[in-house]
């Protein structure tokens, strides 16, 4: 009995040791394959950083581009255009890739078109049509560049291999030729405006918004508090884009010389969608595959299907010198470029900071030799108090010197409010501006935190309301009523800014106010903005107000050592182009979603998730 006693606890000791051997082999091997994890992440890391900053120290340093004597241009319009090339080199690394693709901004397109003109070597453009939009205003500053580069007596041809998408095609009409691979497809339909509502969501994770607000067409709250739109949302979104779709609508009838009747007809029964119907219709020019499409290309540069052409990307030719209507001159027109949302603080590359803005306005304001400023501003609004210290500054600066406004794609509500003390505004017909009002947004997340989380929270407070605004409980009929009097007083303001800065009767602008959208055709009849153009038509207007005849065009803000981005843009800009390679589109998505669910404080902004397209 004690034989067998002493057996079994042997046999207990055996088996534990065992079991203790076994774990300990097994974390060895955990931690093991941990530090192996570890460093080859760590070498891959290392990889990248190393691939990336030779990548741009070689584009830092390459010397100018020479070309051969036969060339076009290549302007792709697949790929979304900001007004500013992005000065991060991460921007333009296709990380899976591994290769270099630097996407080259507005400004930098238009003054390329520009070159190409008088470059001998240059003897046409190619549009490369793709899938992403870049936004009706720009597209339409683009096609107004090429229209004038073709008053040059050069060609400009476009083409599609797959899609041709209506903001695409809009942009192709400014070619003397639109083919399309015989397997393509046109997308011509005529525009819609969705929005998305994220009522029903946020019940369901137990969260709801609390909703203050001025302005029966303020449409950017209704997502949180409604499941469809307003009848005044829904009446809004309906005039903007039917003006817009009327003015694209004329541009390709002028430019097809096709009725404004006919095409709508084929918009409504969608007749253009095959390549032979388009071809039918006269929407486009013939059906060609790409080695086709090269030949044309030869042909019309004068050279024989046999010949050799260069193919010269936008960003290549920004490096081939050329001679640009501005020149150094210690004459400075300051070139501004206020695009994103309008945050607090200093912000980010891809939006406005208001402290920030402040700060580089207030520099050229006292700068002697800037002689006029120019704002380019592409943004749906934000932040109402940033806004207004972005609005004292350019106010300021406009009592000293000309200041013109440049609107993009949008310029509405906060992005218009920072707009109104300047000198004279340009905007593009299908500009999106205007949405005079304003919002708060105070989420309540208590029923999240304990019926999902579990989470009850308590407050001691010294006073009744030291807690206001909290997400942890609902406000009270006192504390809305507080939020809505600061509400009425940045409506106020900001309507009383409009006033001043338009020399509009504020009476007249309580009727176009009240948070309603416009298009820029719409805000140019309501006096809200000056007269149609671009960027280039506002940098020149800015030169002959100031009684410019040679002057220099510096741009902001300063872009940051490249380095030093490098090093700061490495992470994000990884996680961002792995997501993206990942989800697709969806990556957008999710995007914006993260925005919505992130909000909190007063905005003038306009409404959220609107995709003209």
């Amino acid at each position: 009995m004690q034989s067998n006693s002493f057996f079994c606890i042997n046999l207990a000791i055996f088996n534990l040791c065992k079991q203790l051997t076994e774990f300990k082999m097994k974390n060895f091997l955990i931690y093991t394959l941990a530090t192996v994890t570890g460093i080859i992440l760590a070498s891959l890391l290392f990889f990248f950083i190393m691939i990336g900053t030779m990548g741009a120290i070689i584009a830092a340093g390459e010397k100018p581009v020479a070309l051969s004597s036969k060339n076009v241009l290549v302007l792709n319009a697949g790929v979304p255009v900001p007004d500013r090339s992005n000065p991060n080199p991460w921007a333009g690394f296709d990380f899976v890739n591994l290769t270099f693709s630097p996407a080259p901004g507005l400004y930098e397109i238009l003054n390329n078109i520009k070159k190409a003109e008088s470059d001998p070597k240059i003897t046409g453009i190619l549009i490369e049509n793709g899938l992403l939009p870049s936004g009706w205003a720009t597209a339409g500053e683009i096609r107004e560049a090429l229209l004038k580069f073709r008053e040059s007596g050069k060609f400009v041809l476009a083409y599609s291999d797959y899609v041709l998408t209506q903001e695409g095609y809009y942009l192709s009409t400014s070619a003397g030729k639109i083919y399309v691979n015989p397997g393509a497809m046109l997308e011509f339909k005529g525009l819609s405006g969705e929005v998305m509502f994220y009522k029903d969501a946020l019940e369901k994770l137990g969260v709801e918004v609390q909703v203050i607000r001025h302005g029966k067409f303020k449409g950017a709250v209704e997502p949180f508090i409604l499941d469809k739109l307003s009848d005044e949302n829904r009446e809004q979104i309906k005039t903007y884009v039917g003006s817009i779709w009327n003015y694209v609508l004329s541009k390709i009838s002028e430019a097809r010389n096709i009725p404004a009747e006919k095409l709508q007809e084929i918009a409504d029964k969608l007749d253009a969608s095959s390549p032979a119907e388009a071809a039918r219709y006269g929407m486009v020019d013939g059906l060609l595959y790409r080695d086709q499409l090269y030949d044309s290309l030869k042909i019309l540069s004068g050279l024989t299907t046999d010949d050799r052409i260069g193919l010269v990307s936008m960003s290549k030719y920004t490096k081939v010198p050329g001679t640009l209507k501005q020149t150094y001159s210690k004459n400075k027109i300051a070139l501004i470029f206020a695009e994103g949302d309008i945050v607090t603080g200093k912000g980010t590359e891809t939006n406005i900071g208001g402290n920030h803005y402040a700060d580089i306005i207030r520099e050229q304001r006292k700068d002697t030799n800037v002689k006029a400023i120019v704002l380019r501003v592409n943004s749906p609004g934000g932040n109402a108090v940033a806004s207004d210290i972005i609005w004292r500054e350019l106010k300021l600066a406009a009592e000293k010197k000309p200041v013109i406004v440049s609107m993009g794609n949008y310029a509405a509500s906060g992005g218009y409010y920072i707009s109104v003390p300047a000198t004279t505004i340009f905007a593009n017909p299908v500009t999106i501006t205007g949405s005079i009002g304003v919002f708060g947004l105070v989420p309540q997340a208590g029923r999240l935190l304990k019926n999902k989380l579990g989470i009850n929270t308590e407050t001691v407070n010294t006073n009744r309301y030291a807690d206001f605004p909290s997400v942890y409980r609902p406000m009270t009929p006192y504390e809305k009523e507080v939020m809505q009097k600061s509400i009425e007083n940045i409506y106020s303001d900001f309507t009383g800014r409009v006033s001043e800065g338009r020399k509009m009767d504020i009476q007249k602008v309580l009727e176009i106010a009240e948070g309603r959208v416009w298009d820029g055709s719409n805000a140019l009849n309501r006096g809200l903005v000056d007269q149609f153009g671009g960027l280039e038509d506002a940098v020149e207007y800015a030169a002959k107000y100031a009684g410019l005849d040679k002057y220099s065009v510096n741009e902001y803000p300063v872009v940051e050592d490249p380095y030093l981005k490098l090093l700061s843009g490495f992470s994000g800009q990884l996680r961002m182009r792995l997501t993206s390679n990942r989800l697709g589109e969806a990556v957008d998505l999710i995007t914006r979603l993260s925005e919505m669910t992130s909000v909190s404080g007063i905005y003038a902004r306009m409404p959220y998730l609107i995709d003209i397209h």
